[in-house]
């Protein structure tokens, strides 16, 4: 997984994000888990773990 510097600091992020909106919601604990596993597996370190509130 191609990799970039986070703004001016030295931390490495993936160019590819998981995002996490749709956990809890539409998708199970055990499917969460799968995504990020496989996301971890693939190199992704970049993770968007904020909630959207309406």
């Amino acid at each position: 997984m191609e990799k970039r510097k986070l703004g001016h600091s030295d931390i490495d992020v993936s160019l590819i994000c998981l995002g996490t909106m749709t956990w809890g919601e539409q998708n199970t604990e055990q499917e969460a888990f799968q995504q990020l596993d496989m996301a971890i597996d693939h190199g992704v370190n970049f993770i968007d773990a904020a909630e959207m509130e309406w």
